[in-house]
């Protein structure tokens, strides 16, 4: 698909800088095929799922991914953005002296070009001035393009402890802030249980546990699955040929109580309603090969790119924000609803004056027959 197909004029002014005061205060725009747009809030979103759907949702939670450093011999400043953990292993920190690290695929930018084999100071929030609690070391350069990093706390401390006091909510880059105390709440889902994602499962930060009540009671039915969301999630697309675009390797994992979850809708003849992508293209990633609207239980990667022409297997509802232009996510929105009603329905939110991106408004999609 070219790209430029995925394209719509967005004000800046409309990319939402903060998240609503009330989760559920957020717009949600319902679009059905063969009707109007509906301007609702997120609130009437349980009301709005049919009576004994099956609601997924994508329990990872974000951890403090983001790293701000100094390196040792120089004191330049070095950013460090986690996206995926490799291993723990045994490296020599000073002769004589080895200390066990983790290892982690990572992105990384510095006032000067980054060299391999140095040693950084990982700076604390609190106490910037302060000693450090957490080191890094840059091993290599890895075949994805991506940089090996090791980390290993300096004190005795554990290390989801030091990475707990030097680790930052990894806002994405168009969120033009520092993160602050309420990101740590707000950029997190009430259902997050895994750690693992950099960048949040964003439909799913609308969701209260009210409304996970307010499901239950009308006789929906939850399951829950894990994707860890990487940061290509909002990196734009760079290449003109969508099927050009190399996707990141994001694990994922749906657990025999999801898969069974998912054969008990088919068999009361039930919709299947995703809180999101990541939920989607993890029960996508899924699906069973041999019994269509099924999916198997799996932990795995995936590199799952859906565009228009993707034949849908599973999901019959999604609950989404608004996606960048020429991004992947748009893409799998467009395939979803079809490319003209999802353009026609982003270009109306825009007139309307919706909230874009991660702490922005959502829309609430059904799937045509």
């Amino acid at each position: 698909m070219d790209i430029e197909g995925l394209h719509y004029e967005l004000p800046p002014e409309l990319i939402a800088q903060h998240p609503a005061a009330d989760r559920e205060q957020a717009r949600l725009m319902v679009v059905t095929p063969g009707a109007d747009p509906e301007h609702r809030r997120v609130a009437d979103w349980p009301d709005l799922v049919p009576v004994g759907a099956l609601v997924v949702v994508n329990d990872t939670r974000v951890i403090p991914a983001r790293l701000i450093g100094r390196k040792r011999d120089t004191g330049g400043k070095v950013e460090i953005l986690l996206v995926r953990f490799l291993e723990e292993r045994a490296i020599a920190v000073a002769p004589g002296e080895t200390r066990s690290a983790r290892i982690w695929r990572a992105m990384g930018k510095a006032t000067k070009p980054l060299r391999f084999g140095i040693d950084i100071e990982v700076l604390s929030r609190e106490a910037p001035d302060g000693p450090p609690s957490l080191m890094a070391r840059l091993i290599e350069r890895a075949p994805d393009g991506l940089l090996e990093v090791a980390l290993w706390p300096v004190r005795g401390e554990s290390f989801e402890r030091a990475l707990q006091s030097c680790g930052r909510v990894p806002l994405p880059p168009y969120i033009r802030r520092e993160d602050g105390p309420d990101d740590v709440s707000r950029y997190q889902t009430v259902y997050a249980r895994h750690d693992g994602a950099v960048a949040a499962p964003t439909a799913g930060l609308h969701v209260t546990a009210s409304a996970l009540d307010r499901l239950t009671a009308r006789g929906c039915e939850l399951a829950r699955v894990t994707l860890h969301v990487g940061p290509g999630t909002f990196q734009p697309v760079q290449v003109e040929d969508l099927d050009q675009h190399v996707m990141h390797a994001e694990q994922y994992v749906v657990t025999p109580s999801a898969a069974d979850a998912v054969a008990r809708a088919r068999a009361r003849g039930a919709p299947v309603v995703a809180v999101g992508t990541t939920t989607v293209r993890a029960l996508e990633s899924a699906a069973d090969p041999s019994r269509t609207g099924h999916v198997v239980a799996v932990s795995d990667e995936t590199r799952i790119l859906i565009q228009p022409g993707y034949r849908w297997r599973v999901i019959d509802g999604i609950l989404t924000n608004f996606h960048l232009p020429r991004s992947t996510l748009l893409a799998l929105v467009c395939a979803f609803a079809g490319t003209g009603p999802a353009l026609d329905a982003y270009r109306l939110a825009v007139k309307e004056r919706y909230r874009f991106f991660s702490y922005g408004d959502a829309m609430l999609l059904w799937r045509g027959t």
